[in-house]
């Protein structure tokens, strides 16, 4: 809200039904982006993009680090980041892979 000529006005923003990203959770957003940042660094930015038998191998790698977790290890050794970031970012590369497939 602003004060122009001494009366208050409101301003409008028109986004209503659309994605409201702030429902994201920040730290656990900030975990995934360090996965993806590190990936970026040891292989290339992107490079899940041509990775071969994809689908299998990111299904195995979330699968991995959930069973790590399961077997009471948070964060994994090389990258000290939470499994779970990186089951997330495996399952992130999945989702993308299935709806770029879709389109």
């Amino acid at each position: 809200m602003s004060v122009e000529n001494g009366l208050k006005k409101m301003g409008r923003k028109h986004d209503l039904g659309k994605p409201d990203f702030s429902l994201m959770p920040p730290n656990a957003e900030l975990e995934v982006v360090k996965v993806l940042t590190y990936g970026a660094t040891k292989y290339d930015r992107d490079n899940w993009k041509y990775v071969d038998s994809a689908t299998d191998r990111y299904f195995a790698a979330a699968r991995r680090h959930m069973s790590a977790v399961r077997r009471g290890e948070s964060y994994d050794e090389e990258t000290g980041v939470h499994h779970y970031a990186h089951a997330i970012c495996s399952l992130l590369f999945l989702l993308e892979i299935e709806l770029e497939e879709d389109n």
